[in-house]
């Protein structure tokens, strides 16, 4: 499959003097996209986005851009994997969002799926973190489990969160529309994957949003954060003490009320994961929601995997092709 990665992440502002990072833009591998895009206002867009790395990867380019993000108040990173297909034609996009603490370097140097892509169909996957940071909020840097690097895709209404912890918008509204307008991509077929709290983030923006996704997959997702330690801690830090307002980003609660077109989910788990002795990722319960609804589930237990990258580099490919399945349909 053919495919593009994006990851994003937020770190702080780059160093990069203001001509430095012209060059770094000029230099962008979409100049004759850009160039023979007609509209001024798709110009000024693709022009907002600096790069900050290009390298020749199976084919492709794996590249990292840097852009002022409108929905969190800081500056956001993103990488992204340009199969040969980009040079002449549109392509699909998947969209990978990373787990607790990554960065955008994680999936682009740990997973492998640039070997994979060029050979399989046409698509484009972009890689994106929930990785918030450089917003100078106090506590923000405490644990590794809420603040910087632990955003877990909702949009906060708590202060002093919900001026820049709005993941889940800028996942499924702002970053689209910067990818639409900046890159050759088809807009009408996009899917979404991730790992650990990104696999919590790929199911419930799928689960809320119908159809928006042609497919959605996840490694060792949590499944059900109201009933778990992580979820909880960070549910009642950026939505408040009220649990009801919890359940618009629970996966469990969310597929009990799934109401939309058909969804495909695969999911891998490490049966010696230590999160899942640990009670944090809970697929029992996502598997019995989808059960009831009639929710198509792929739920495949991994014997001696654990829940690192060295299990999402194992099995990437069957999720790849997962997703080439209803992107190329």
């Amino acid at each position: 499959m053919e495919s593009l990665f994006l990851q994003s992440n937020s770190r702080s502002s780059s160093t990069l003097s203001p001509q430095r990072r012209a060059e770094e833009v000029k230099s962008c591998s979409f100049q004759g996209f850009i160039k023979n895009t007609k509209t001024t206002n798709t110009t000024k867009l693709a022009m907002a986005l600096t790069q900050v790395s290009s390298n020749k990867c199976c084919g492709g380019y794996q590249k990292v851009f840097e852009h002022d993000s409108s929905e969190l108040k800081c500056k956001m990173k993103f990488a992204i994997y340009l199969p040969p297909k980009a040079e002449s034609g549109k392509c699909p996009v998947l969209y990978w969002l990373s787990g607790l603490t990554c960065t955008e370097q994680n999936f682009i140097t740990k997973a492998g799926c640039q070997r994979l892509l060029p050979s399989m169909a046409s698509s484009l996957s972009p890689r994106i973190q929930a990785h918030v940071s450089g917003c100078n909020i106090e506590g923000e840097d405490e644990s590794w489990d809420f603040g910087t690097g632990a955003g877990f895709y909702v949009d906060a209404t708590q202060e002093p969160w919900k001026t820049n912890y709005r993941m889940y918008s800028y996942v499924t509204e702002e970053l689209p529309r910067l990818i639409n307008s900046n890159f050759p991509v088809d807009p009408e077929k996009m899917s979404i994957s991730g790992h650990s709290m990104g696999g919590h983030g790929a199911l419930i923006c799928a689960l809320k949003n119908p159809g928006k996704y042609k497919a959605v997959s996840a490694f060792a997702p949590i499944c059900n954060p109201m009933q778990c330690a992580w979820g909880q801690k960070a549910f009642s830090g950026y939505l408040g003490p009220e649990k009801s307002t919890w359940e618009a980003y629970d996966a469990t609660v969310l597929a009990a009320s799934y109401s939309g077109p058909e969804l495909d989910i695969l999911i891998d788990q490490g049966r010696d994961d230590q999160f899942l002795s640990a009670s944090q990722l809970l697929p029992d319960n996502l598997i019995a929601a989808c059960s009831e609804k009639k929710i198509p589930v792929v739920f495949r237990l991994q014997q001696g995997y654990d829940h690192s990258y060295y299990f999402v580099f194992s099995f990437v490919e069957d999720h790849i092709k997962h997703h080439a399945k209803y992107l190329n349909a």
